[in-house]
């Protein structure tokens, strides 16, 4: 069973992604608009990998 909890990053206006670290070698996300809608199981590797890009990625602050 995964434990989910809601990402720090999460918007105001209540969408964002949930994710579960609890079971070992595997990463679960999901929509928690959408509680029981599917989930996307990611390995370690894959989650680190994303993680990392999507932070590359995202806008730099405004000033």
């Amino acid at each position: 069973m995964f434990e989910y909890r809601k990402s720090s990053y999460s918007h105001e206006d209540g969408t964002c992604v949930e994710v579960a670290t609890n079971v070992p070698a595997l990463i679960a996300v999901r929509d928690s608009k959408s509680p029981t809608g599917p989930n996307l199981r990611l390995t370690p590797a894959t989650w680190t990998a994303f993680v990392s890009s999507a932070a590359l990625s995202r806008p730099a602050p405004r000033e």
